[in-house]
């Protein structure tokens, strides 16, 4: 199982550049064997902890033992600045594209495919900026491209999962589609799958 924790974030003036952003959702994708011609066709997962500064909540610490620092009773103690969401917005976009097209182009090599064959790409929903850069970089068309940050936000790790269920019931994803998913997180972490719907 995985636990995705949530970003607290400060709705003071301070944290806007932070809580605006984000929305609260939930989604899951199941995933089974089959004998039909569809299914997952390629797969690229990335991590890199240098950037850990870049976008995280502070909250704890895991570079120290205990996460949460301890004040002389030995109750944790959290300091009101490490409390909510911090990110640098620019080095966010920086590295997202970059990460992105590196991932996208290692599950395109797999499947030996280009931008142009995908019927639909479906990004993490981080903002707008970024997902175009990054289907202008991959070479995927406009009109291929789903989008649902404006409904909801940037609802992290459910994103994906909102983004593609939106397009499942809207008709835009058919059966036999050629779709790609892919997704960045703090960390920062990052990966894309290719699959046949």
């Amino acid at each position: 199982g995985m636990v995705v924790m949530p970003m607290a974030t400060t709705l003071s003036t301070r944290g806007r550049t932070v809580s605006s952003l984000f929305g609260d959702g939930a989604g899951a994708v199941i995933v089974s064997a089959t004998d039909d011609d569809k299914g997952i066709r390629g797969v690229h997962l990335g991590a890199d902890g240098s950037q850990a500064e870049t976008l995280c909540q502070r909250v704890w610490d895991i570079r120290e033992r205990p996460f949460i620092p301890l004040d002389d009773e030995g109750y944790g103690r959290v300091s009101p600045e490490f409390m909510y969401a911090h990110m640098d917005g620019r080095m966010v976009f920086k590295h997202a594209v970059a990460m992105i097209a590196d991932v996208v182009e290692s599950v395109y090599g797999q499947a030996g495919i280009t931008g142009q064959d995908l019927d639909w790409f479906v990004p993490h929903q981080a903002n707008k900026r970024i997902i175009d850069a990054s289907a202008k970089k991959l070479g995927i068309a406009e009109e291929k491209v789903v989008t649902t940050v404006h409904l909801h936000g940037n609802t992290s790790a459910a994103s994906v999962p909102l983004a593609l269920q939106a397009a499942v019931s809207d008709g835009r994803i058919k059966k036999g589609d050629l779709v790609l998913i892919e997704a960045m997180g703090g960390g920062f972490t990052w990966g894309a799958v290719l699959l046949r719907w």
